[in-house]
């Protein structure tokens, strides 16, 4: 699965988002601010624009933290910046070469440890307010400075700018820093998630997204029950039938939807139950899994997993071994 979007900050100026939404931009990684507590200046507007035309974003917060408190901060300054709107992709915690420099102008040298403690005191309290965490990271940073735990708790968004990543597992790739879409003066970043990160969001209950509620409600033709579904952006009616099992063509002719390539942002989809999938399914671990991965995969969660499985550590799973996911 390929997800096409773009990152955007006060770099980019006064962004025409009606433009943009035309290009087919898929998703938005905005940046809602850096340090402790600055907004980014464009920020409110970006984000009131994308929720506005339905494009589905996530943001991320450039770090100038050089101790775990500030990290903690900073993450919290974050979950303020967006609390008021649906944040349907991740939280994402941005330390780079200026956050290095920063702190060594502080009087503070930037270890290994000290760079992975914080990316765990941002993206575990990200977790803790209840939004999905994510971590910023070049191949420089992914081999010096970051512990390689780190990958199995949180998600990666990996930056290289090349034909093909280096890394692997990573739940998004930017790829290009160079980029030209309608709607944007001069260059912008450019990405590709791996994931379909704003279902798994949603199926998880985090960034307070409003996803689908179970209801009795009668069919048209007789009294079963139904899973009532409110359309996000983003969504399309063939990945609304595959989280539950059934077909576009099922939800369609169940719906009285007459073209399945037009459903739009807060339309209700009736899924009738006996269409929905309940049975348990299981994957059998392969060299060089992570539970992360296998929880992106699957759109669930690492906790949900550890749950279902009785998986104490997180980073201690084995190939071959068969888990419920």
């Amino acid at each position: 699965m390929s997800i096409h979007g773009i990152d955007v900050s006060q770099f980019q100026g006064n962004i025409n988002w009606t433009n943009v939404k035309s290009t087919g931009t898929q998703f938005v990684m905005i940046r809602a601010g850096y340090g402790q507590g600055n907004i980014d200046p464009e920020f409110t507007r970006n984000a009131q624009e994308c929720s506005r035309r339905g494009i589905p974003f996530g943001v991320y917060w450039f770090s100038y933290a050089y101790t775990e408190e500030m990290a903690k901060r900073e993450a919290e300054y974050c979950i303020q910046a967006v609390e008021n709107y649906e944040v349907q992709y991740p939280v994402c915690f941005d330390f780079e070469y200026a956050s290095v420099n920063y702190a060594a102008g502080e009087g503070v040298t930037v270890t290994r440890q000290l760079a992975s403690s914080l990316v765990n005191a941002f993206c575990s309290r990200v977790e803790e307010l209840g939004y999905f965490a994510m971590y910023y990271s070049n191949l420089d940073f992914l081999n010096r400075m970051f512990d390689a735990s780190l990958r199995k708790k949180y998600a990666l968004w990996y930056a290289q700018y090349a034909n093909e990543p280096s890394a692997s597992g990573m739940a998004m790739w930017q790829y290009s820093d160079s980029g030209s879409i309608s709607g944007i003066s001069g260059n912008v970043d450019q990405n590709i998630a791996y994931y379909d990160l704003a279902s798994v969001i949603s199926k998880a209950g985090l960034n307070k997204i409003k996803g689908e509620v179970t209801t009795p409600a009668p069919s048209p033709s007789s009294p079963a029950d139904v899973i009532i579904y409110t359309v996000k952006p983003g969504d399309n009616l063939s990945s609304i039938a595959a989280r539950y099992g059934t077909t576009y063509q099922t939800l369609a002719s169940y719906n009285n939807i007459e073209n399945p390539n037009l459903i739009y942002a807060g339309q209700k989809i009736r899924i009738p139950v006996g269409h929905y999938e309940t049975s348990a399914r299981y994957y059998t671990i392969k060299s060089g899994d992570t539970l992360s991965g296998i929880a992106l995969r699957f759109g669930t969660t690492v906790a949900e997993l550890q749950r279902l499985n009785g998986i104490q550590n997180p980073n201690l799973i084995y190939a071959g071994t068969t888990i419920r996911v």
